[in-house]
Order: structure tokens, then C-alpha cells, then sequence
């Protein structure tokens, strides 16, 4: 299948290319499901520049950004994280999900992020690395509201001055974006499912819910409705049956919603 092409509909990538130029690192913000992760790849893509990538998370720890010592036939040796080696290359380093990580982890990427670009290898030599002129970062951050986030320290958040919002795109949008990845046919049902998952973004935004769908899940439907899956089934498979897990009221209301847009 052909690499699908990114749709930048609120000139992302201009702002990406204007702090690049600038040397000033970006701080991209929203929800899960939005295109962060894409709109990253296709940066680095137009730059052809290599992209580093870390996914933070709880399990995260200072070792996979800085490094480790290894023991090999009696050879002590220093392994270098991610981190380090990106400093090194000059590449994109992409911090994908910064605000789950924990308080340490943080603080030893913010030495690394200040106006010297540098950190001492404290674990190995000390040696002082600064990283090379080319080297550009990008974070992403996802609403406090999302389980497991926490709020930026304000120190690292100035780390970032470029900040760019992405939310979910506007429904005409939306349905372009995942008719790069099914055919037109089913267009009438496509919008009617790009408007279903919207009513139920903007529950989960007042908390009537307790998930909001992302644009991977309007593209499932897509997708089921192209193999002869009925629209409201498929609005049930995709949309729908996720609900169960916070209990049958829940389920029920989204099913009542399914129903009045689908028909019984």
C-alpha cells in the first residue's frame, strides 16, 4: 500500500519549518488520535532529516535517554541512550508523550534542553556533550484530562516556545483524511460516522463521557464499511462496544446515540 500523505490543514509544518530556522525547540498539543506522531514523521520527512523517538511513560527511566553500563567478557563498556546519540548525530529528536514521564527523568532532560544544549555523562566519564547545530526537538503533551499525565514543570515547559495546538480537524477535513485511505462509495456513510465520533468528542470533552474516539477510529469505519460491514454495525464495532468497559450505562447511551444516527 502507498505511504498515505499527510494533510496538513492547519499549516503545522509551516510553523515546524519557522522554528527549525530559528533554532527554537516545538512543544506540540492535544489529544490522543490527532496526527501528532504523523505530523512529526512528515517534518522530518520534507527536511530529510533522521528522527530519534522516544515514548515516554512510567517505565521510562533516565538509563533509555542517557545510557547504560554493560559487562562483556569482563569489559566494562557504556551504552548510549537515545538521548546522547541524537545530541551526537544532530538529528529530530521527537519526545512523544513528555508529561507522562516521571520527576527525574524530566529533570535530566532539562539539562540537556537549556540555551548550552549539553549534558555531562555523569554515569560514564563525565564527559561533556554538546550537541551538534542541526539538532531540533519536538515534544508532544496530552491534556491533563488523559490518564496518566501530569503537568509540565515550568522550567522545562520554557524549554518549548513554539507551541502548536492540534485538535481534532474540522469534519469536511476529517472526511478527507480518511478517504486517503478508503474509496469514495461510502462517502454519505463516512460523514455520518465522522459526525457520530464528533457528538461523542464533545461529550468526552464535558465529561458526559469518558472517551472521546481519534481520527485512527473514523478510519476503522472507513475501513469496515469498504468490506461490506453494515454502517451501524460498523458504528458498533468501532465506536460503540469500547463503551462496555465503564459499565452498561455508559454503553447504553452510546448506543441510544448509534441508534437515533443509524437507525434501529
Amino acid at each position: 500500500m502507498d505511504e498515505v500523505q499527510y494533510v496538513d490543514w492547519n499549516n503545522s509544518i509551516q510553523i515546524l519549518n519557522k522554528a527549525y530556522d530559528s533554532g527554537l525547540f516545538v512543544l506540540i498539543i492535544g489529544p490522543k488520535g490527532t496526527g501528532k506522531t504523523s505530523l512529526v514523521r512528515e517534518f522530518a520527512k520534507s527536511k530529510s532529516i533522521n528522527l530519534d523517538s522516544i515514548n515516554f511513560s512510567l517505565r521510562t527511566r533516565e538509563s533509555h535517554l542517557i545510557g547504560t553500563k554493560t559487562l562483556s567478557e569482563g569489559t566494562v563498556s557504556f551504552d548510549e541512550g537515545l538521548l546522547i546519540k541524537s545530541m551526537r548525530e544532530g538529528n529530530l529528536l521527537y519526545l512523544d508523550e513528555i508529561n507522562a514521564a516521571e520527576a527525574d527523568v524530566l529533570l535530566r532532560l532539562d539539562e540537556a534542553l537549556d540555551d548550552r544544549r549539553q549534558i555531562a555523562l555523569k554515569e560514564s566519564t563525565g564527559e561533556i556533550v554538546r550537541a551538534k547545530d542541526s539538532w531540533f526537538v519536538v515534544a508532544t503533551i496530552n491534556p491533563l484530562t488523559h490518564s496518566g499525565t501530569k503537568e509540565l514543570p515550568p522550567q522545562l515547559l520554557s524549554r518549548f516556545p513554539v507551541r502548536i495546538s492540534l485538535e481534532y480537524p474540522p469534519e469536511n477535513v476529517e472526511l478527507e483524511i480518511v478517504k486517503k485511505y478508503v474509496s469514495e462509495k461510502h462517502e454519505s456513510d463516512l460523514i455520518q460516522g465522522i459526525k457520530l465520533a464528533n457528538t461523542l468528542r464533545q461529550a468526552a470533552s464535558v465529561e458526559e463521557l469518558f472517551y472521546a474516539p481519534s481520527l485512527r477510529e473514523t478510519i476503522a469505519f472507513g475501513k469496515l464499511l469498504e468490506n461490506d460491514v453494515s454502517p451501524k454495525e460498523a458504528a458498533m464495532i468501532v465506536f460503540g462496544n469500547v463503551y462496555t468497559q465503564w459499565g452498561n450505562i455508559e454503553f447504553q447511551k452510546v448506543s441510544d446515540i448509534i441508534a437515533s444516527m443509524f437507525g434501529n
